[in-house]
């Protein structure tokens, strides 16, 4: 069949030349395939300029940003036995609402009435600190007294010591009269036997001065008896003096050493009430442990204790609960080498499971199913080789779902800077990490103001 003349290779002057040209003809299919090719090749040149948006991909799941509103276990303070159970899975409690009631294993709490008697015994201590006080006055105004006496007393035995002394000083002369009288009687009597031997005086008035003299020297005898008695009642009246000085001291050291053993009773009574007072409080308190209650609001997630009368140990776990209404966040993992290029604030878009999602993540603002947050956390250390990031919802964005429990998988695209398409394949190709960009001090401010205000006004939004 022979080919069509085109028209143009008529007026071309190259073609004109060469007789070949007449028998060559371009397909009009090579030439529609030919400008698809080129107008896609222009599209896919042009599509290498478009905005790509740089991210940083995680995995993660959902908890909590506050520590209260994280699922937590009850404990028991003290160890017991299971007696009754109050509350069953899956129900809604309030705080204070007894959950389980248990009952003493421990020989020293047996007593239904313990704690009535140890008050008993804190009064009748108390009471006995009371007498023991009265003591101890009683013992303090015995040797105010005893001093007193002591006072009188030895200004009493003073005034005998120098009436006696006095006495003394009397008889001393009263000895020096009489010997007088003895030296005047004997030379009388000298000079009567000399004048009676001459035979001027009779043997008669010989005699009667004889008999004087027997007087004076009897007399004299008297007095210095006399002297001598009272010599020895001045000793007797000094030593009276000293021993009752001795005497009082003794009962004034016996009288402080009873009250000072009633002080040390005191004291030592003081120090049992201290601990008996203790010990009531801390069976009061024991008393309320045997009710265990419901820490904040929430829901009876699962029973860790099963039946009735199983032995649960101290601090040993009996309920998990689970509070209502926490303020969720979503727990990404980070490799290190993209922890430099996440601050606080920056924005994630986020992918929850069980929930349908068509997710463009270079175009975040086409995807479907996703969901905005704010990085609200960085972590400064590591967990296992990765970076731990909270992100809480962003208010500016579409609120999360409710349905969304703790612990449900998340995937998480932490938002970068917008680059053109072109580089980011080479990037990808080249597996360079994406591009660090700094940004002035005020805008990274503003940016964590940003980001602490949606978790207070999520509080707030709570509180109401």
């Amino acid at each position: 069949m022979p080919f069509a003349e085109h028209p143009l290779e008529e007026t071309n002057p190259l073609t004109a030349r060469f007789r070949s040209f007449e028998h060559v003809q371009t397909p009009r299919a090579g030439r529609t395939v030919a400008r698809w090719l080129g107008g896609l090749g222009i599209l896919i040149i042009l599509a290498g300029f478009l905005p790509w948006t740089q991210n940083i991909r995680s995995t993660g799941q959902l908890t909590t940003l506050r520590p209260q509103d994280r699922p937590q276990t009850v404990p028991s303070t003290i160890g017991g036995r299971i007696d009754k159970w109050l509350v069953r899975e899956g129900q809604r409690v309030k705080r204070g609402d007894t959950l389980v009631l248990i009952t003493e294993i421990k020989e020293k709490y047996f007593d239904p009435e313990l704690l009535v008697r140890t008050r008993e015994q804190l009064a009748a201590k108390i009471s006995s600190l009371e007498e023991n006080k009265g003591k101890t006055v009683a013992l303090g105004d015995q040797q105010v007294a005893l001093r007193s006496g002591l006072a009188v007393s030895l200004d009493k035995a003073r005034n005998k010591v120098s009436q006696t002394r006095l006495k003394v000083n009397s008889d001393e002369a009263e000895l020096r009269a009489a010997n007088n009288d003895f030296s005047i009687a004997e030379q009388q009597l000298a000079r009567q036997e000399a004048l009676y031997k001459q035979g001027l005086k009779s043997l008669t008035e010989l005699e009667q001065r004889r008999l004087k003299f027997q007087e004076s020297t009897a007399k004299r005898q008297a007095v210095e008896n006399k002297l001598g008695a009272s010599r020895q009642e001045l000793t007797n009246a000094q030593l009276e003096l000293s021993s009752l000085q001795a005497e009082y001291q003794d009962k004034l050291a016996k009288s402080e050493s009873d009250r000072r053993s009633a002080v040390a009773y005191q004291f030592d009574s003081e120090g049992q009430i201290a601990k008996l007072r203790n010990e009531l409080a801390n069976l009061s308190i024991r008393s309320g442990y045997y009710h265990i209650t419901a820490p904040q609001d929430g829901y009876v997630v699962r029973a860790l204790k099963e039946g009735l009368g199983e032995i649960i140990k101290e601090g040993e776990d009996i309920v998990t609960i689970m509070p209502i209404a926490p303020a969720l966040a979503a727990e990404l993992y980070v490799k290190p080498m993209d922890i430099p290029l996440l601050r606080v604030g920056r924005k994630v878009r986020l992918q929850f499971d069980g929930w349908p999602a068509l997710v463009f993540s270079g175009w975040p603002g086409t995807s479907f199913g996703t969901f905005g947050g704010r990085v609200a956390v960085i972590d400064n250390i590591d967990s296992q080789g990765q970076y731990r990031i909270l992100v809480i919802p962003d208010p500016e964005l579409e609120a999360w779902p409710k349905p969304l429990r703790v612990g449900s998988g998340v995937y998480g695209w932490a938002l970068l800077d917008d680059v053109p398409i072109w580089y980011e394949l080479w990037r990808q190709l080249n597996g360079f990490p994406p591009d660090f960009v700094g940004r002035p001090a005020e805008s990274a401010k503003k940016d964590a103001k940003k980001a602490a205000k949606p978790t207070g006004s999520a509080e707030e939004e709570e509180v109401k």
